[in-house]
């Protein structure tokens, strides 16, 4: 993967870019891309791009960015793979297109000449770049459907900078540091930093599925290229009826699969004891890879209990005969590496230890690409939200229509139910809608939990600016369909993509580990919308050498590790104190660990 940087000082009296300037917000993501890094700058000095590569494809330097077209007039700094690229290539060259390099970055250059804004129907894969055209004088930012790769950008009225981390545009130097109190509420309602904002309010997302122009006028508002609610929402018309197709599933899949082996290094898979990794090893072994490098993080605390990966994914390695790595960690080795993970997490989650060892792992085997099972609970599922949510909304939405109701239960709880969760007295203020129900459901924090944590003044300014009930809304628009579809979305929407695939980014980043995620795919989406309810049992049934019996007999319970245990058997790690009330025992570990991270990110250093 790489790391992208770019100023544009659009603003007619606005000083040249600082080519000092340019280069620190490039190198500060030099663990982006250790093998080769660039510059350039427009011949008036206005307009710079530069680049941190890790090669993945094309290893020669031809594929070395910044990336100009032949004529010069288009350049462009891209992070990401472009899975069809060979496709793309041989449509272009039909067209009469000479290509210079086998890369999959000048494929995007000659998609944009060809098809400009329209060639997002044309893109299969995850990608964020900045791309100059000379002849408009703008500059275009872009991020793949589901924002797998991340692209921020900060526009003072004068000069606008963009980059691959929010931390690389704080080293410019150039970029305020003023609180966003949207930023700072929503981590502490969700656990991550909800898109387009982040803890500062000059720093900005460009949005998942989205592109926009930066032109004599600054930052354009984002176009939506792509929508998963409309994704949804398109295939009621043509879905169909009856029973899925397993062979067409298969296919499908596999499918997927194929196109993220794409790549000139060996591609390697983050292995649990759960299926959706399985079925991609074995799904890897049916696309042809020979040799397959698997890694699967244990506990010492788990040994021996259902809660150890090892086993099952030591006998899921076996069955599909892969170079198999067990990576133990211990309370001694977290405590080790804790300050250079909390260094590397670019925005506040409560998530991504896990995936900053195993990629640690991963890296230590020689690796430069893996592949993880992340996304298939969205689209398939997985979660005890796609049960939860329409029952709690179905339940509690007549309740939640009378007058006082909520404060009546919230009394009546918290007088009788004094040890019960924080959330059940939040039940009938928001379990009475869709959007409400699934905040209960994913939520860290209530909003009536807020005062205790954050000053009142920001407290009321993030809620106000945040307004998470009309952003989860939005999500949902189009109407996506039935309940599984709006639980789909908004799992996808906000949980995956601001967790999930920013702490992948960050976590694997710091490795130079570049993570693909065949579940999260355009192309099995639309598959998978427009068929009948598709089953996590059919995924287990896809490879052609069927998953290890243990493992589908296995209970659901999702990647564990002990930091919940530590948290509880005391009140500071690694030297940051846990907030007084949080350290309680019976408190949830994420809330208190939250408050860590929280408190971390609030350093003026930082």
């Amino acid at each position: 993967m790489c790391g992208v940087a770019g100023i544009f000082a659009y603003h007619y009296a606005s000083n040249p870019v600082d080519r000092d300037e340019l280069v620190r917000i490039r190198d500060h993501m030099r663990a982006r891309g250790p093998d080769a890094e660039g510059l350039w700058l427009s011949d008036d000095g206005h307009a710079g791009l530069g680049h941190r590569r890790l090669s993945i494809i094309d290893l020669s330097a031809a594929g070395n960015q910044p990336m100009a077209s032949a004529d010069g007039k288009i350049v462009i700094s891209f992070n990401g793979e472009i899975y069809n690229y060979r496709a793309l290539r041989a449509k272009l060259e039909a067209r009469g297109v000479r290509f210079r390099t086998q890369s999959d970055t000048e494929v995007i250059i000659e998609s944009y000449r060809a098809y400009g804004e329209n060639m997002f129907a044309e893109l299969r894969g995850m990608y964020a770049f900045a791309l100059w055209d000379a002849d408009r004088r703008e500059m275009l930012l872009a991020r793949d459907p589901y924002g797998i790769k991340p692209l921020y950008y900060a526009d003072d009225g004068w000069t606008c900078r963009v980059a691959s981390q929010v931390k690389a545009l704080l080293v410019s130097g150039a970029v305020s540091r003023e609180p966003e109190p949207a930023g700072i509420v929503g981590f502490y309602l969700l656990g991550s930093v909800p898109e387009p904002f982040t803890l500062y309010q000059e720093i900005r997302s460009v949005p998942a599925g989205s592109y926009m122009r930066v032109d004599s006028l600054g930052a354009q508002a984002p176009v939506s290229h792509f929508s998963i609610a409309r994704t949804w929402a398109a295939a009621r018309a043509v879905r169909q009826v009856g029973n899925q197709d397993q062979t067409a599933l298969r296919e499908t899949l596999l499918d997927s699969v194929k196109h993220h082996l794409v790549g000139d290094v060996p591609v390697g898979a983050f292995l649990s004891s759960g299926v959706d990794s399985g079925a991609l090893v074995g799904l890897m072994r049916d696309a042809g890879q020979r040799s397959i490098t698997t890694v699967t993080v244990t506990f010492d605390e788990f040994r021996d209990t259902p809660a150890d990966e090892a086993p099952l994914a030591a006998e899921t390695a076996r069955r599909y005969a892969t170079d198999h790595e067990e990576y133990r960690v211990t309370r001694d080795v977290f405590r080790e590496e804790l300050p250079a993970a909390l260094a590397a997490m670019d925005q506040p989650s409560i998530d991504g230890l896990n995936t900053w060892f195993v990629a640690k792992a991963a890296a230590e085997r020689g690796l430069k690409v893996a592949v993880s099972g992340l996304g298939a609970d969205e689209l398939f599922g997985g979660y005890t939200s796609f049960k939860d949510v329409p029952k709690w909304a179905r339940w509690i939405s007549g309740p939640a229509r009378l007058p006082g109701a909520g404060t009546i239960f919230r009394a009546f709880a918290a007088g009788f139910f004094p040890n019960a969760s924080p959330k059940l007295r939040g039940m009938v203020d928001l379990g009475g809608s869709f959007t409400g129900a699934w905040f209960l459901r994913r939520g860290l924090f209530l909003p009536g939990d807020l005062p205790e944590l954050l000053d009142a003044e920001l407290l009321r300014n993030g809620l106000r600016r945040l307004r998470l009930d009309i952003r989860l809304g939005a999500a949902l628009q189009p109407e996506p369909g039935d309940s599984f579809a709006r639980v789909s979305t908004l799992e996808s929407s906000f949980y995956m993509r601001n967790q999930l695939l920013r702490d992948t980014d960050w976590a694997s980043m710091a490795h130079s580990l570049e993570v693909r995620v065949p579940y999260v795919d355009v192309e099995l989406l639309r598959h998978c919308v427009v068929a009948p309810r598709l089953e996590k049992s059919m995924v287990a049934s896809s490879p052609s050498v069927p998953l290890p019996m243990a493992v589908l007999q296995r209970a659901k319970t999702g990647f564990q590790t002990p930091i919940a245990q530590w948290l509880q058997e005391e009140d500071s790690l690694g030297g940051w104190r846990l907030v007084q009330g949080l350290s309680r025992p019976g408190c949830p570990w994420a809330r208190r660990w939250s408050h860590v991270v929280g408190s971390l990110f609030a350093e003026p250093a930082l």
